[in-house]
């Protein structure tokens, strides 16, 4: 299977740009994965509410511009379906058997993700109720993908 992580901003901070490269390596055995990072709009000093739709409208563009046809698309969303490690492994499995061969997570900018893309999303997951920074977000959901790969092929990992 081939993984896509399509993240909004850049991983900025050297500890979570290293987590991610150490996690891409340790998940190369299992798949192809690549990160596509976005630019993220900038953000006006008095967000209102209608410079947040076009905010949001704009990086959803841009997302929909790294996806290709084909994607199962996964959005990162803390109102999406929690998974437990086991689910989201089964989860994955249950991709594999019914054909899908491409996977893209995606994860939204500072203040979010496009409503009209997470309604055409094939799933909405929350990585926690509690709100994360989308690039530490993103170092946690790879660090669950080496995991999930790790319950699927029976292989030792923390508990």
């Amino acid at each position: 299977m081939q993984f896509k992580i399509v993240a909004v901003g850049k991983a900025r901070e050297p500890f979570i740009q290293a987590g991610a490269e150490e996690y891409l390596k340790r998940l190369r055995p299992y798949g192809r994965f690549a990160v596509a990072e976005l630019a993220d709009e900038p953000l006006p000093a008095r967000l209102t509410p209608g410079h947040e739709k076009k905010i949001l409208a704009a990086e959803g563009a841009r997302i929909r511009e790294a996806l290709r046809d084909g994607d199962f698309v996964v959005c990162l969303d803390r109102q999406g379906k929690a998974l437990s490690s086991e689910e989201f492994a089964a989860f994955l499995d249950e991709l594999a058997g019914r054909g899908r061969s491409s996977v893209a997570f995606v994860i939204g900018g500072t203040i979010g993700l496009d409503p009209a893309l997470l309604k055409e999303a094939g799933m909405s997951l929350s990585l926690s109720k509690m709100t994360l920074p989308h690039q530490l977000a993103r170092l946690f959901l790879l660090e669950q993908l080496y995991r999930a790969f790790k319950i699927r092929r029976g292989e030792p990992y923390h508990h």
